[in-house]
């Protein structure tokens, strides 16, 4: 898998998970199908980051990984 994913996108996806995690760690998200919602947000935003990999990215054509 190539790198695509890179400047704001990275800070921006690790920023959302973390605080996605945050919120379910403090009970923040009260009803069942919002906190499915929030901890696929969390999961899919610190794997892309941690992997750097867009599939959607792909798909589109979009790169911002500094080569």
């Amino acid at each position: 898998m190539e790198e695509n994913v890179g400047g704001f996108d990275l800070l921006f996806r690790t920023t959302f998970g973390v605080l996605a995690i945050i919120a379910l760690a403090t009970c923040l998200v009260k009803t069942s199908p919002w906190k499915w919602v929030v901890a696929l947000v969390a999961f899919v935003g610190l794997f892309s980051s941690i992997l750097r990999h867009c599939t959607p990215y792909v798909i589109l054509g979009i790169n911002t990984a500094k080569k």
